[in-house]
């Protein structure tokens, strides 16, 4: 696991995460532990590193 923190789409507010690194392609929805609104998640990890990542507003 690794720990990746990002600005919320919806608060602004600075927030973390636990990153499963052993999926190298993840797309799921989580919601914002600060405002609650739910997050849009698409990351690719590469090596054991985050080598892109996208929070944004889910639909």
């Amino acid at each position: 696991m690794l720990e990746h923190f990002f600005q919320c789409p919806h608060c602004f507010q600075e927030i973390s995460m636990l990153i499963d690194i052993s999926v190298s392609k993840q797309s799921y929805v989580e919601d914002c532990e600060v405002c609650c609104n739910p997050l849009q998640i698409n990351l690719e990890i590469e090596d054991g590193e985050i080598i892109y990542f996208e929070a944004n507003p889910a639909q």
